[in-house]
Parts: structure tokens; C-alpha cells; sequence
């Protein structure tokens, strides 16, 4: 099949939104279809392979173009314009104003939904995508969106073209990873207990517990994979007499499985809020972290902040959970799970097995399935 997908993320880049669009559209490339990604044209922008791979942690090449536009508004239509030259089968896109675009003229058209519509326009560009004809899908990362787009929107779309579709994991890439003590050792990282959190360092990550329950626990090794630079060194300077903890900043998306395979306990200490990449927001209700996913293949116990949107991956078999804002049941929690190595490997090899469900390709074979059948 012949896809064209439309993302408004900068590429390359390490937040969030843009990992996701390529891990999405590597599965579907990996599944066998012609896939071209278009994306805004800037001053990094690159076609480097060698260099995406590396970054997002990407096996199978697939065709990126940038369009340069003059405005963010008028990349939407530009975007457009230029995927209809490609003629798809589907258009699988993220801007909800392409997903209208694709349907006015005549593209059948797959919109992918992380977030509720915001500003004044937002929930009209919604509404209009539901409300057009013509063949259309959406795709939704957890239940609560779900349940919350219809409670503001309404009904959205018929059942059969409404997908539930978390986040996901190349399984592949934590296939034999090392144990514990021989990922520490890779990483030159002091061979102690050692607990890890990987991702930016946002509003609402966590970062205040992970670093106060580094002060509690001394003999423990904390350890942060990620963040942007600036995020980094305020950090750093903020714990620069803390010896068992450290922030190894930015690391490429194909090597945090080796960060997150050196933790005894990986961390998911989200506030009751949490901020995004823009700086603002609050995904807190309707997220599907993609740590989450990559957690679970690593095998390695879990500790997560108790938020309802969590709990439709994430249970009492496969994880532990504590408030997200109760530092005593944190520190607890985590010191029980260190002192119970047959505890945590309960939780890990639960945690691997759920993982299964969660690869990208096979959530890319569920937004796909039928949706071009005559009977859809």
C-alpha cells in the first residue's frame, strides 16, 4: 500500500512528538508498505539515514521529504498539496487541518490523536473532520482521550473507526540485553543498587522526587537518561554534591535500552500534572508514555505514579505504584523492591511478557486493519 504520512514536528529533534511520528511510520514501513513522510522544512532538517537511525532508533529506511511554507498554518495545505502529487492509498497524518484537507479532496485519511483540541479553532477542526464524508479513521492513544474528546466533542466517529492505539516498542531492540551489573559496567556507571528514569526533564517528569529520593537513599545509584541541555545543567548544578546521583543528559534513542537495562527499578514519578514539550499543557489524564512500553520490554521492575491513565497498560501484576505526590510511600515503595530481588523479577518478567502487545508494528496493523475493505 502507498502511504503518505504528514507530521508538523521538527525532525530530527528529541521531543517527544517527533520519536513518535518516526517510530509510527517506521512500523508501517516495516510492514510492508511504500511510505513517504513529509515534515516542515528547517535549518537541521536532513535525510541522513545513518544519522535518523541513530537518533530514533530505526532499522528499515523509508522516503522524508520537507516542505518549506512561510507560515506553520500554511504548512497544513502545503503539505497536502504535495501528498496528492504522491497519490496514496491512505494519508495518515497528525494535523487534524491536513486530516480535513485529505478528505476534502477525496484521500482516505487516518488521524492519529494524542491531546484534546485547543484554542478557539481546534475543537471546530475536529468537529469538521468528524462531521465530513468520505473514508476516515482516527486513531486514539489511550481510553481516557477517548472518553474525553467525546464528553467535549460528542460522538466522534463510528465504533469500527475508532482505534485504540497506545504508544508502542520495537521488541527487537531489547531482545538480549545485558543484566543490571554487565549494562553498568558498558556504561562506566559505579557498580551500586541503581535505580533509573529516562526522558526530558518537563514540568510534572518527576524530577524533584527522583532527586530527593536520591538524598535518602545513599547507597543507591539514580541515574537520568535524557533532557534538554539547558534542563541538564540546572539540574546538575542543583545536585553537583550529590555523588550517587547523575544526569547523563541527552542519549540517542538507540541506546537508552542499555540505560534502562543498567536500573534495577526504572522510575515513571509523574505528577498529578504533566507538562509537554511546548512547556505548557497537562497530559496527566490521557497520556501513553512511550518509557512506559520500552520499561516493560527492558524486564526490569517498574515504579510508577498511581494515575488512572496509566492503569489501562499498567497493573498490580506488572508494576508498583505509589501517589504521585506521597515522597514517604515513594521512598517505601522503592526501598522494598531493592531489598526484594524476587519481588522486582516477578514484576520484570510480568511486565516483558504484557510488553508483547505493545509493538509497533502490531499497533500499526490494528489502525490499518480493514480500513480500505469494501465493507468498512
Amino acid at each position: 500500500m502507498k502511504i503518505v504520512a504528514i507530521s508538523a514536528s521538527q525532525i530530527p529533534s528529541s521531543t517527544a512528538n517527533s520519536i513518535q511520528a518516526m517510530k509510527a511510520v517506521h512500523a508501517l514501513t516495516q510492514l510492508g508498505h511504500e511510505v513517504t513522510l513529509i515534515a516542515p522544512h528547517h535549518a537541521e532538517a536532513t535525510r541522513n539515514w545513518e544519522q535518523l537511525a541513530a537518533l530514533y532508533g530505526l532499522q528499515q529506511p523509508f522516503k522524508l521529504e520537507f516542505i518549506a511554507s512561510p507560515s506553520r498554518r500554511l504548512f497544513f495545505l502545503t503539505a497536502v498539496r504535495r501528498a496528492r502529487l504522491l497519490n496514496p492509498q491512505v494519508l495518515y497524518v497528525w494535523p487534524v487541518q491536513s486530516a480535513v484537507l485529505g478528505l476534502l479532496h477525496g484521500i482516505p485519511t487516518i488521524l492519529e490523536v494524542h491531546d484534546l483540541p485547543s484554542g478557539r479553532i481546534g475543537p471546530f477542526w475536529y468537529r469538521y473532520f468528524r462531521d465530513m464524508k468520505g473514508r476516515k479513521r482516527i486513531s486514539i492513544i489511550t481510553t481516557a482521550l477517548k472518553h474525553a474528546l467525546s464528553d467535549q466533542l460528542g460522538n466522534f466517529l463510528p465504533t469500527k473507526d475508532v482505534i485504540l492505539a497506545p504508544n508502542g516498542v520495537e521488541l527487537e531492540r531489547f531482545a538480549d540485553l545485558p543484566s543490571p551489573k554487565e549494562a553498568r559496567r558498558e556504561l562506566n556507571l559505579p557498580e551500586a543498587p541503581t535505580v533509573a528514569c529516562t526522558g526530558h526533564l518537563y514540568a510534572g517528569r518527576g524530577v524533584e522526587t527522583f532527586i530527593e529520593l536520591a538524598k535518602r537513599l545513599s547507597g543507591v545509584r539514580f541515574v537520568w537518561a535524557g533532557g534538554r541541555p539547558e534542563d541538564v545543567s540546572h539540574y546538575r548544578s542543583l545536585t553537583e554534591n550529590g555523588e550517587n546521583i547523575h544526569f547523563a543528559g541527552f542519549v540517542p534513542n538507540s541506546q537508552l535500552p542499555l540505560y534502562q537495562a543498567a536500573a534495577d527499578v526504572l522510575l515513571m514519578p509523574y505528577g498529578s500534572k504533566i507538562g509537554i514539550s511546548s512547556g505548557g499543557g497537562n497530559s496527566a489524564q490521557i497520556s501513553s508514555p512511550m518509557k512506559m512500553f520500552e520499561y516493560m520490554a527492558c524486564e526490569r521492575a517498574i515504579l510508577a505514579s498511581d494515575l488512572p491513565v496509566f492503569r489501562e497498560v499498567l497493573h498490580e501484576q506488572n508494576a508498583a505504584f505509589c501517589p504521585p505526590d506521597d515522597l514517604n510511600a515513594w521512598e517505601g515503595t522503592l526501598r522494598g523492591l531493592l531489598d526484594n530481588p524476587a519481588r522486582r523479577a516477578e514484576l520484570a518478567a510480568r511486565a516483558r511478557a504484557d510488553a508483547a502487545q505493545y509493538g509497533w508494528t502490531e499497533r500499526a496493523k490494528r489502525i490499518l486493519d480493514g480500513f480500505l475493505d469494501d465493507s468498512a
